[in-house]
């Protein structure tokens, strides 16, 4: 039996994945750590009780003292929060090295984003240029997302971008934001969930490829086969790819 702690109970990512490992034979719900708690919900990780993995549903700006302190207490961490940079990364890595305990950093749990990520990044091999569109919820608290990021990455290491005209912005912006020369768009409205569009243009054509989350339900299968593997990876592991 696996023990699961989940960081981040009081939110709504928290709450679903702390319902969804409940619900599993193999894995025990033993404590909800969340700070804006009292009650069941522990509120310091000194306090929680001994487990073997935590999932980190929080904020960009407590994640990584989470990190430390989950690191600590020798607990592997399912990590889910986003804004997750290059240089974010590398302190992660310089925190757990080689593991254990391991750490899993995941920008998106959906098994569909995933696979929209790779499909991008294949295409992206066979066309000249790529932009992304991001589309979330108006509560997300960071810009663009990191499954965007991650997206924009991988296709700019599929080769250069290369467009007849660099257009000048009339209005700061415009352009949107420049991911390694790839840009990418983020939309915030309410009654969006999490939804993504890499538009690749070629001579004479355009592919898009387009993802969307219509309920948060969609990450909970990644998120459970993150706790049931990361005690075997090694160190820190980024995207949910490796797994599948």
């Amino acid at each position: 039996m696996t023990r699961v702690i989940v960081s981040g109970a009081a939110g709504r990512m928290g709450m679903l994945v702390s319902a969804a490992i409940h619900a599993q034979d193999d894995l025990e719900l033993v404590a909800g750590y969340d700070p804006v708690l009292e009650g069941a919900v522990y509120a310091t990780v000194a306090d929680l009780p001994a487990a073997d993995v935590v999932v980190e549903f929080t904020t960009p700006d407590v994640v990584l003292g989470n990190l430390r302190g989950f690191h600590e207490r020798g607990w592997h961490a399912v990590v889910g929060t986003s804004g997750f940079t290059e240089e974010r990364i590398a302190e992660v890595v310089e925190l757990f090295g080689d593991g254990p305990p391991n750490c899993l950093i995941a920008p998106n749990f959906s098994i569909g984003a995933v696979l929209s990520m790779r499909f991008a990044a294949e295409a992206a091999a066979h066309f000249p240029a790529a932009e992304v569109i991001e589309l979330h919820h108006d509560a997300k608290a960071d810009a663009p997302s990191g499954t965007a990021i991650a997206t924009a990455g991988r296709i700019a290491a599929a080769g250069p971008q290369v467009r007849r005209v660099e257009s000048s912005e009339l209005v700061s912006g415009a352009r949107g934001a420049s991911v390694e020369g790839v840009p990418v768009h983020a939309v915030r409205l309410p009654g969006l969930v999490a939804h993504q569009e890499v538009i690749l243009g070629g001579t004479g054509e355009t592919l898009t490829i387009r993802h969307d989350t219509t309920d948060r339900q969609a990450f909970i299968p990644g998120v459970l086969l993150g706790v049931r593997r990361v005690s075997q990876l090694g160190g820190v592991t980024v995207g949910l790819e490796g797994l599948l």
